[in-house]
């Protein structure tokens, strides 16, 4: 029994090495398609290129859960928050044009992107919660980060920071909310790899690295938008605070995976593309 359970434990990562190349391969050659032939190249498609790599990057997560029959490592607070990210931003982007790529990308394949996303996070949610009500030590095991106040905090900010692109306030404001909490929903996932007790599993790195470059993309677009991200009213006057606030969520994100990214770039150098992410015991200490 213990010869086949170490058989069985081995053919789990050949799969999980294929399931990873093959989503790239996947993934990449879509976003190639979409960027050349139907967007032609047009600059504001690199907002749907965003939507395409945070799809791989829950993406990842699923070949992890399938491939391996487990959802260790997966943080179901993280997974929440970006399913408000995700909720928030749908609520705009799927009947009004005020933050839409300003290409045919944004007639329907931006959403579609989005939605698969949702669904993605809403069934692994799913299944993470599952396996934490079957076994009460899986939900104290590293993911004990409270999101309520990072949820409250994105609201309140967005209440007070949107723009005014919708020209419609609750939907301008659900949008801001979907960009704080994304930015926000990495900090769950970073706390329960920096507790863990053992190695982080590989895939972990992946998808936090994948959901940083999506963010790189989505962050270039809006460095160059960001002055037509125009405000009602000015807390200071001529100070557009909604177009420093996107840029800054933007900034907030890549400067809280700094650490992260420094390890993840030196394991994946000297260990490979499967290797288990090993983190300092002083790591976000």
């Amino acid at each position: 029994m213990i010869g086949s359970a170490i058989k069985q434990q081995g053919s789990k990562v050949p799969s999980t090495q294929h399931g990873v190349v093959f989503a790239y391969a996947v993934f990449i050659t879509v976003a190639m398609l979409v960027f050349h032939w139907i967007a032609e190249g047009e600059f504001s498609s690199v907002l749907t290129l965003s939507a395409i790599f945070q799809c791989l990057a829950f993406s990842l997560l699923g070949v992890h859960a399938l491939s391996t029959g487990s959802v260790e490592g997966i943080s179901a607070k993280c997974l929440q928050l970006e399913a408000l990210a995700l909720a928030c931003r749908l609520s705009s982007t799927t009947w009004l044009q005020g933050y839409l790529p300003d290409d045919p990308t944004g007639d329907h394949i931006y959403q579609v992107f989005d939605a698969v996303s949702l669904a993605m996070v809403l069934c692994l949610l799913h299944r993470v919660l599952k396996v934490q009500s079957q076994d009460i030590w899986a939900s104290v095991d590293g993911d004990t980060l409270p999101v309520t106040p990072f949820a409250v905090g994105s609201l309140v900010l967005a209440a007070l920071l949107h723009a005014d692109l919708n020209e419609r306030p609750i939907f301008d404001a659900l949008w801001m909310c979907g960009l704080f909490a994304g930015v926000l929903a990495v900090l769950p996932q970073l706390w329960m790899m920096a507790r863990s007790k053992a190695t982080v599993p590989a895939m972990m790195g992946h998808f936090v690295a994948v959901m940083a470059f999506s963010r790189m993309l989505s962050g270039s677009y809006m460095w160059h938008a960001y002055p037509e991200i125009t405000c009602a009213k000015y807390f200071i006057e001529g100070f557009n605070h909604s177009g420093y606030a996107v840029l800054a969520a933007h900034v907030v994100h890549l400067v809280l995976l700094a650490d992260f990214a420094y390890f993840y770039v030196k394991n994946l150098a000297t260990k490979g593309l499967h290797s288990p992410l090993e983190i300092p015991d002083s790591w976000m200490v």
